[in-house]
């Protein structure tokens, strides 16, 4: 058996990673955290390469894909740590019109969440409000226009992602055909492919990082306890891909919890990890690496977190 990327797949994660490089470079990252409005024309630039259409059917205009490559594409959403409801856009593009085309920014809530949460409130033309418990079960999946729901304010970690708390959303239209099951799936998915993305940039960053700064005359990274923190990144990230991409194939819910919480546990442990690689020059605002580990806590938290995920996984191996 074959577990390697096809030449197609790697074209796509290269084109992906080539056109968010060139269109959302560090420059643009340090602006969005001053403004993290969703840029539009990149939203619609994304659109035209077929990010949102990516697993439509070509009878409906889409590209025809699948759910592994909808993971690659988010890993390298998430090693860019691009501001925005993307999942919600990858998942609602066929039951939403104009999310396809990048026209239209589209948010979903998760309603089983505590409290219930709504990224990037001031600039979603439509919410989508999911019922519903664990990710197995049925639910209710309701269409509300912004203005239409009652909220709250709400702190934010992540300077990058503006939240607000639901405290009130109108459940009179539904969305048809819309499982609810399916969206807390791969919803999870789609999230732990972004941690993973993370964690393998701050790798990256770290291992950057310790080859060029020197102390008593030699390379942090020649050094056993830099090396010994960069190793373990490596792991945590490893380990994160492969229950991720095999959670992608089967699309099996227990699959994608554990993928989700190992690529929560890589995501936060590598940043963390990275900031002690960089020492001093971690710890300020200059830095970037503060900017994935506050995206990385706040991903930790949605669409099932660390004890939601192991009291399912003991459950199943007990059970």
């Amino acid at each position: 058996m074959d577990f390697q990327l096809t030449d197609d797949q790697r074209a796509l994660r290269d084109g992906t990673r080539g056109l968010l490089a060139g269109r959302f470079g560090r420059d643009r990252l340090r602006a969005a955290v001053d403004d993290p409005a969703p840029d539009r024309g990149l939203w619609r630039e994304l659109a035209t390469a077929g990010f949102f259409a990516l697993r439509l059917p070509e009878a409906d205009g889409g590209v025809g894909l699948g759910l592994p490559e909808a993971v690659l594409v988010f890993e390298e959403v998430g090693r860019a740590l691009l501001p925005g409801p993307l999942v919600a856009g990858q998942l609602l593009a066929g039951a939403v019109d104009g999310v396809a085309t990048g026209e239209r920014i589209v948010a979903l809530c998760d309603g089983a969440a505590d409290p219930v949460l709504w990224e990037h409130p001031d600039h979603c033309d439509v919410l989508i409000f999911v019922e519903g418990g664990a990710p197995e079960r049925d639910g209710a999946v309701y269409r509300s226009a912004p203005a239409e729901v009652a909220r709250a304010p709400f702190a934010s970690v992540d300077p990058l992602t503006p939240l607000v708390r639901v405290t009130g959303c109108p459940r009179t239209t539904p969305l048809p055909g819309a499982d609810a099951s399916r969206l807390r799936r791969e919803a999870a998915l789609l999230t732990a492919a972004e941690q993973l993305g993370s964690a393998g940039r701050t790798v990256e960053t770290a291992v950057g990082y310790a080859r060029q700064r020197t102390q008593f005359g030699a390379p942090i990274g020649s050094f056993q306890a830099v090396k010994h923190l960069c190793a373990g990144m490596l792991v945590r990230a490893e380990l994160a891909r492969a229950a991720v991409y095999a959670a992608a194939v089967t699309g099996d819910a227990l699959d994608i919890a554990g993928a989700k919480l190992l690529a929560d546990e890589a995501a936060v442990g590598n940043a963390r990890d990275c900031l002690q690689v960089h020492g001093g020059m971690g710890f300020t605002w200059e830095a970037d690496v503060h900017l994935h580990l506050k995206r990385a806590w706040l991903r930790a938290e949605r669409w099932g977190g660390a004890r939601e995920a192991e009291e399912r996984l003991a459950q199943a191996l007990a059970g």
